[in-house]
C-alpha cells in the first residue's frame, strides 16, 4: 500500500502530524508512506522514521508576494507524484482546507480522505470526504485514517521532532555570548495573534522576575519580529517594547528566525509561551511548556490546541491572558522547573530514529 499524506500549513501545524504519521507506520508497518510539505515547515519532518519519502513543493505566496518561479515549478511535481501511483492520499488536517484538497485531487490517487463540508464542490474524485468533528487537532487528524481501516490509539503519542544542528548550534553560541547556560533560563515568548493571549508587560516584568529571585533562572524574552498592523504577518514588536524599556538585567530579548528560536527552547529548562507554532515545539522539547490561552468561545480554544507532551501544561484564561493571578502562573511553572539534564541535540535525532 502506498499513502501520501499532505500538509501545507505552518510549522506547528505539521508538527502535530507526526503522531499521525507514526500512527500510520505502527498500524501498516508495510506501507510506502510519503509526506508532501512545503519549502517553509518540510524540515520539520525531515528524517522522520515513519516517512519513507518526504516531497517538497515550493510555496507560491510568500510574504505576501506570488513567486512565479514556484508557481512554474509546482505541475512538474505533480506529475511526478502523479506516476508514483498511491493508494490513498489523506488530507491532513482538523479542518476542511480547499487548497490541500485540490493538491490531493491532482495526485490521482485511488481514494482521497479529506474533511469537506460540501463534497460536491470536489467532484467524485474526492472519494472519501469527512465531516469535520470535534475534538483536539490530533485527534481529528487521526480520524482521517479510519477510512484505511486504522482504529483511532488506545493513546495518542505527543508530536515529536529532532533539533536541526545548525538550530543547536546557533543557540549554544548564543547562550555562550551571554554567558548563559542550558537549562539556566526560562524562555517566554509572545506569538498569539490575538492581544488578548499575550501577557502584558508588567505581567512579564513579574513573573520574570519572580523566577529570577525564586530559581536563580534567567529569562529569553522572544517576540514575533514585526508591527501589530501587518495583515500577513502580524508582529509583537509595540507589545515588546514596553519591556525592552525596562532594562531587565534577567532578561535577554531575542527578535529572530523561528528555527533559531526553536533551537533556544530545546535548551530551555521550561518556556511560557501563548497559542501559537511556538508552544507545540516547546512542548515537544525537553523542557516543555505552559501554555496561555484566552476566551475560547471566541478565540481557537485549548480544547482543540492545547500543547501535548508529558511536561505540557495550560492555563485558560476567561477573557484574556491580562487577568491571570500570578500565584497561578507560578504554581504551574514550579511544576515545570524542576531541574533536569539538557539531552543534546544529536541525542534527540537518535531517539527518533529508534
Amino acid at each position: 500500500m502506498k499513502i501520501l499524506v499532505i500538509k501545507r500549513d505552518k510549522l506547528g501545524d505539521l508538527l502535530l502530524t507526526t503522531p499521525v504519521l507514526a500512527h500510520v507506520r505502527s498500524s501498516l508497518p508495510q506501507a510506502h508512506i510519503h509526506l508532501l510539505a512545503n519549502d517553509y515547515n518540510a524540515w520539520v519532518a525531515e528524517g522522520h522514521p515513519a516517512v519513507d519519502r518526504l516531497w517538497v513543493y515550493p510555496r507560491v505566496r510568500h510574504a505576501g508576494r506570488i513567486r512565479l518561479r514556484a508557481a512554474l515549478a509546482y505541475p512538474g511535481l505533480a506529475w511526478a507524484l502523479r506516476r508514483q501511483h498511491f493508494d490513498w492520499a489523506i488530507v491532513a488536517g482538523g479542518d476542511e482546507s480547499p487548497r490541500a484538497i485540490e493538491r490531493a485531487l491532482a495526485v490521482r490517487a485511488q481514494r482521497v480522505v479529506a474533511y469537506a463540508r460540501e463534497p460536491q464542490r470536489y467532484g467524485t474524485r474526492l472519494t472519501d470526504p469527512m465531516w469535520p468533528p470535534q475534538g483536539h487537532e490530533i485527534a481529528r487528524m487521526m480520524r482521517e485514517l479510519e477510512p484505511l481501516g486504522i482504529a483511532m490509539p488506545a493513546r495518542i503519542l505527543p508530536p515529536r521532532y529532532a533539533l536541526p544542528s545548525s538550530c543547536d548550534a546557533f543557540a549554544r553560541q548564543w547562550l555562550r555570548e551571554r554567558d548563559l547556560a542550558p537549562g539556566a533560563y526560562i524562555v517566554l515568548g509572545l506569538g498569539a495573534r490575538r492581544a488578548k493571549k499575550q501577557p502584558t508587560a508588567q505581567q512579564i516584568a513579574r513573573w520574570t522576575t519572580h523566577w529570577h529571585d525564586r530559581w536563580g533562572l534567567a529569562t529569553v524574552f522572544m517576540w514575533t519580529p514585526g508591527r501589530s498592523d501587518n495583515a500577513l504577518y502580524p508582529g509583537d514588536d509595540e507589545i515588546a517594547a514596553p519591556v525592552l524599556a525596562m532594562g531587565l538585567p534577567h532578561v535577554h530579548p531575542f527578535r529572530g528566525p523561528v528555527d533559531q528560536a526553536v533551537g533556544l527552547i530545546y535548551s530551555a529548562r521550561t518556556s511560557v509561551i501563548p497559542d501559537s507554532g511556538l508552544m507545540h515545539f516547546a512542548a515537544a522539547s525537553p523542557g516543555g511548556v505552559l501554555g496561555l490561552f484566552a476566551d475560547p468561545n471566541e478565540s481557537a480554544p485549548a480544547a482543540r490546541w492545547a500543547p501535548v507532551g508529558p511536561r505540557a501544561r495550560y492555563i485558560e484564561a476567561e477573557r484574556a491572558v491580562s487577568e491571570l493571578d500570578d500565584a497561578l502562573v507560578h504554581q504551574e511553572i514550579a511544576m515545570l522547573a524542576t531541574p533536569r539534564p539538557i539531552a543534546p541535540a544529536s541525542d534527540a535525532a537518535a531517539r527518533d530514529r529508534d
